[in-house]
């Protein structure tokens, strides 16, 4: 019998102001144990979006972990998707709390782009536009959708996406974690090929990289922390109006060492 090898993921991450912002209002994290991976754009004002982003990150990665730990004591076993989609309504009602009860943070919200590995599977959720892509022999390709009026209207055959890039509307979500009592997150799942990568990303980069400049970037035999700094050198050389953060994820191999052992026990 032929073992399929297992997957990991390496990954690297950088975040930059850009050229004109006076804060950083986005973030990003991650739990490599459980290979979850989070980047959000913060909005509000002031401080408040910086706030935001980074109180969804928290709570996302704090709630997945949290439903990792009943799993293993509890036996009960969630699906990836089913986790995913708790965490991010969790990061919801946190942020959506923090803005109730404070009003110097009152209306503030985050975009949301998240990814799982689920051993030969990724998962990926969004909410808003910060997006994710696969870069696979070469190609890049737009996994998430989103959640933004121009790119709804263009999905809809209201306008054209030239019409879209030269609106003033660039920056109008239509979801956004924190704004609302509830959120519709949107799922999707991709069986994995060995040297696959993502890119989780802000509008920061993806108001100025397309498809081509991003798998131009991401070389196979690129360092992923040289990737993340030349999509934001890109974004940057052509105005950089926002932040801009960049998370770059490759499927490898597991080392042998690294894979469970059996439990001979059992």
């Amino acid at each position: 019998m032929t073992q399929t090898a297992a997957y990991t993921l390496d990954f690297a991450a950088a975040t930059d102001i850009g050229c004109h912002r006076g804060n950083n209002e986005d973030s990003f994290g991650y739990d490599a144990e459980l290979h979850l991976y989070v980047v959000c754009d913060g909005m509000g004002g002031s401080a408040a979006g910086e706030v935001a982003s980074g109180m969804a990150v928290r709570a996302l990665i704090e709630s997945f972990e949290s439903l990792a730990l009943q799993a293993v004591s509890s036996g009960e076993q969630l699906s990836i998707e089913q986790r995913l989609l708790y965490s991010i309504h969790e990061a919801n009602r946190v942020v959506r709390s923090a803005s109730e009860l404070n009003p110097e943070l009152h209306n503030m919200g985050t975009t949301l782009v998240c990814a799982c590995l689920n051993e030969h599977r990724i998962v990926i959720g969004n909410v808003g536009d910060s997006r994710a892509y696969m870069i696979r022999n070469g190609v890049c390709t737009q996994i998430t959708l989103d959640h933004s009026l121009l790119d709804e209207q263009v999905r809809q055959g209201l306008i054209t996406p030239e019409m879209a890039a030269a609106s003033n509307l660039q920056s109008v979500i239509t979801r956004a974690i924190g704004t609302a009592n509830e959120v519709e997150a949107d799922l999707f799942a991709a069986e994995l090929n060995l040297n696959d990568m993502f890119l989780l990303t802000s509008d920061g980069l993806t108001r100025y990289a397309k498809p081509e400049d991003i798998a131009k970037a991401a070389s196979p035999d690129a360092e992923l922390t040289t990737i993340c700094q030349s999509l934001i050198d890109h974004a940057k050389q052509r105005g950089g109006a926002d932040n801009i953060t960049c998370m770059m994820l490759r499927v490898v191999e597991t080392p042998p060492a690294s894979q469970s052992a059996p439990d001979l026990a059992s």
